[in-house]
């Protein structure tokens, strides 16, 4: 079989690009300026209120309260533990993932690295004490990054466990935060601010997928009872709003469960966003279905596969590879969502940060709070997003 040639690569330079993308005729070139000027305008004006308007104090004083909330003070080294847990996995995944790539080319580089990020951190507006347990963090991530770089190369198989490590971290994480047997118990409605948002954005997100799968699977079920079930759910839910399904689950669903059985609005409010983002996946895997041919279905029918086996090993890898982005999207999505919890009498970011600006001290510090409560959800998502891609990468069989 003859090897496949690889298209030529033009080394194009930055004036040539920028002649022809930007300055390629007369009105590209008016278009060009006047972007450049309203750019300019946007800039300008945003860093001069940083650093002559804005009273920035806001953010210093009520760092904690945004992270978590009214966690109890005296317990607050179960964070500080839930997140180097947090740390040191994710420095061994990145290791795991990518054992065949130098992550640190040289101990200079990785001492430079560490100097900047550690004046950073010094930069932030939190204590010493944080300052000190952060770059430490920092530490502990780099460390976890070469031992896991190391494991990678000796057991290859460590990559197909990863998921399974992750999810026992979980509840792991849950144990310490919330507590339990010889620790003191947090009630789950208790917990406030960042913590409380990405608690019922991962429940929810881990509990909508499968719900999405199998409805998008009985969607398209020969049974006509299923499928005219999945389709009355998936329209129902998709024709309602998701502040109207939270209201719902925060009043109705006590009326429907036993006396004795009495949940958190937490664990409601989970319950509503499973609801509703379930239906919206299921339409976005039932178009990976449909991109599936059908010839692959009847093939393995034809082997003797029963569906099971055909929806499983077949179909499905397909038709979710097929829809990553639109998964990942409603991910996303799901996430912001989170910010209406506040409207339902739960804490959230969003909800901490109207009971600070509640305060009498920093009433009208709205553009402060809310501009840096925007650059967190903008972490996270742009983190979802950058994963998506990375994901993309390697399920790609496309060589190029």
């Amino acid at each position: 079989m003859p090897n496949s040639v690889l298209p030529p690569v033009y080394n194009i330079s930055l004036l040539i690009w920028m002649k022809k993308n930007l300055f390629s005729t007369w009105y590209n070139i008016l278009l060009t300026f006047i972007s450049i000027l309203f750019l300019y305008w946007i800039s300008s004006s945003l860093i001069h209120w940083s650093f002559n308007q804005a009273q920035w104090e806001v953010i210093e004083v009520n760092l904690r309260l945004f992270f978590v909330g009214r966690y109890p003070i005296n317990l607050l080294w179960r964070a500080w533990l839930s997140l180097g847990i947090i740390i040191t996995l994710s420095g061994f995944s990145w290791g795991i993932i990518y054992c065949k790539i130098k992550l640190f080319n040289t101990a200079t580089l990785s001492l430079l690295s560490l100097l900047t990020v550690f004046f950073f951190l010094l930069a932030i507006p939190v204590s010493t004490q944080s300052s000190l347990l952060l770059l430490g963090l920092l530490i502990l991530l780099i460390i976890s990054s070469w031992e896991g770089q190391k494991l990678g190369q000796k057991f290859n198989a460590l990559k197909t466990w990863l998921g399974l490590i992750w999810l026992s971290t979980f509840f792991v994480v849950l144990w310490i935060l919330q507590g339990g047997l010889f620790f003191q118990t947090v009630r789950l409605d208790d917990l406030s601010g960042l913590i409380l948002t990405l608690l019922t954005a991962i429940i929810s997100i881990t509990l909508s997928f499968p719900f999405g799968v199998l409805l998008a699977l009985g969607r398209q079920s020969d049974l006509l009872v299923i499928r005219w079930l999945s389709i009355a759910y998936i329209e129902i839910i998709r024709g309602l709003p998701l502040i109207g399904i939270l209201f719902m689950v925060q009043v109705m669903l006590p009326l429907i469960l036993p006396m004795e059985v009495r949940l958190d609005r937490v664990i409601r409010a989970i319950a509503g966003l499973t609801f509703f983002s379930s239906a919206y996946l299921a339409e976005n895997i039932r178009g990976g279905l449909q991109s599936v041919p059908k010839g692959q279905i009847e093939a393995a029918k034809a082997l003797g596969f029963n569906t099971i086996f055909v929806s499983t090993l077949i179909v499905l890898p397909q038709a979710l590879k097929a829809v990553i982005p639109t998964i990942v999207g409603q991910f996303i999505s799901l996430f912001k969502d989170t910010s209406l919890l506040a409207i339902v009498g739960l804490v959230d970011l969003l909800g901490i940060s109207q009971s600070i600006l509640a305060n009498p001290k920093f009433i009208g510090r709205y553009a402060e709070v809310y501009l840096f409560i925007a650059v967190i959800y903008w972490v996270f998502c742009y983190l979802m997003s950058l994963a998506s891609r990375q994901l993309e990468q390697k399920l790609s069989t496309s060589k190029t």
